[in-house]
This record gives C-alpha cells, sequence and structure tokens, in this order.
C-alpha cells in the first residue's frame, strides 16, 4: 500500500464531510470561505480574496501551462469562468485524468456547489509520473481517492499574492498545505503551480504539476 502513498490528485471539494489528505509542513490557518460572486469572463479576471481578511488581487492567470488551455469554448478561460469548478474541468483538455478521478470518487456534486474554494488541481502531465499499475488501483479505490483529492481543496479563494506571502492551509480532508514562491514560481508543497488564478464561477485554480500526497494517519 506504501505506493499508493506516492500518488496523490487533485483539487477539489467543499464544506462537507468527505475524507482526505496530504504531505505539509505544521501549523494551521483555517481560512473562511468566500461568499459566492460572478467570477470575471475573460483570462485577465480578478482573483477573489478570501481566507485571513485580504483584498482582491488584480492578477490574471499566469505559468507555462496556460498555452495549452483552449483559446476558446467552453474549455477556456473565458469558459471556464462562467461554469462551477468540477463542470469547468471537464471541458479542459489539460485536466482530463483529474476529472476522470473527481468521477470515480463521486466528488462532481460536492464540488459544483461549494461556495467560495481554492483547487490546487494536478494536471495531465502530474497524473503521468505516476505507474500506471498505481494510478489504477488507486481509481479503483474509492476511499484513497476522495482522501487524495478532497487534500487538493481548501475553503475561501486565495489570490497568487496571498500564497506568495506563504501560507499553511487547512484542506477538506483535513491535513495541512503550504505554500510559497521562489524565483518566480509558486509552489504548494513544493509542487509548482503550471497554470496559476484560474476562475471558475465558485473556485480559483491553480494547476499544478505534481499530485499531492496526504499524511499518513
Amino acid at each position: 500500500m506504501k505506493s499508493l502513498r506516492l500518488i496523490a490528485v487533485s483539487g477539489i471539494a467543499a464544506s462537507v464531510a468527505v475524507g482526505a489528505a496530504a504531505c505539509s509542513s505544521s501549523g494551521s490557518s483555517t481560512p473562511a470561505a468566500a461568499p459566492t460572486s460572478s467570477p470575471a469572463a475573460s483570462s485577465s479576471s480578478k482573483a477573489m480574496a478570501s481566507g485571513a481578511g485580504s483584498s482582491a488581487s488584480a492578477m490574471s492567470d499566469f505559468g507555462p501551462a496556460c498555452s495549452s488551455v483552449p483559446k476558446t469554448g467552453a474549455g477556456s478561460f473565458t469558459g471556464m469562468a462562467t461554469a462551477p469548478v468540477a463542470t469547468a474541468a471537464s471541458a479542459n483538455p489539460v485536466l482530463s485524468t483529474l476529472v476522470t478521478a473527481v468521477k470515480k470518487a463521486g466528488l462532481v456534486d460536492t464540488l459544483n456547489a461549494a461556495n467560495g474554494i481554492t483547487v490546487f488541481a494536478p494536471d495531465n502531465s502530474a497524473f503521468a509520473k505516476i505507474p500506471s499499475s498505481t494510478l489504477g488501483s488507486v481509481l479503483a479505490n474509492k476511499s484513497e481517492l476522495t482522501k487524495i483529492l478532497t487534500y487538493h481543496v481548501v475553503a475561501g479563494r486565495y489570490t497568487p499574492a496571498q500564497l506568495a506571502s506563504g501560507k499553511t492551509l487547512k484542506t477538506l480532508e483535513g491535513g495541512m498545505v503550504t505554500t510559497a514562491m521562489s524565483g518566480g514560481t509558486y509552489t504548494v508543497n513544493g509542487a509548482p503551480v503550471v497554470c496559476g488564478n484560474v476562475q471558475t464561477a465558485n473556485a480559483t485554480v491553480y494547476i499544478i504539476g505534481s499530485v499531492l500526497m496526504p499524511k499518513s494517519p
């Protein structure tokens, strides 16, 4: 079962009791869920502030993987801004493996109904780093999969400036993740943000290049 712990999946969920979680640092700060509001319908949409009472950031989506996001249609930044997070992700080919995992875990409705969350969403290349046999086993284990996925979701919509300041955030799974910025690269538990500040109707999404690993009990 150790090999299962080398994996972790992606972001998503809201205040509901679903189990999950990954490696992180100590110290905690539990953000308050931000109220629902309309996201900007463009790739230069402003991030919504949340958590420990910060102000909004006007920074646009950023990162090398943003170039792989469709320019038009439901999977584009403009299209994703109009849909709840699980629906928005399902239209984006960069997140197809994550979407499969979310469906298998039965988290689509939970994520779509969440009111103001931040999702650290592993892209397809992040899942490709996991041996196919291990990934297959995790996808077939709903309890383990739910634990991993909810470890990628935190309450409140966090801006790039908030993440860069270095925060330890409590995930839906119950474990903690730590954000930072070094050399111009944003990270979550050391995983690089490859396309950040993506807005959906109810979430701010940071696409990451590795699957986060929940801490063992």
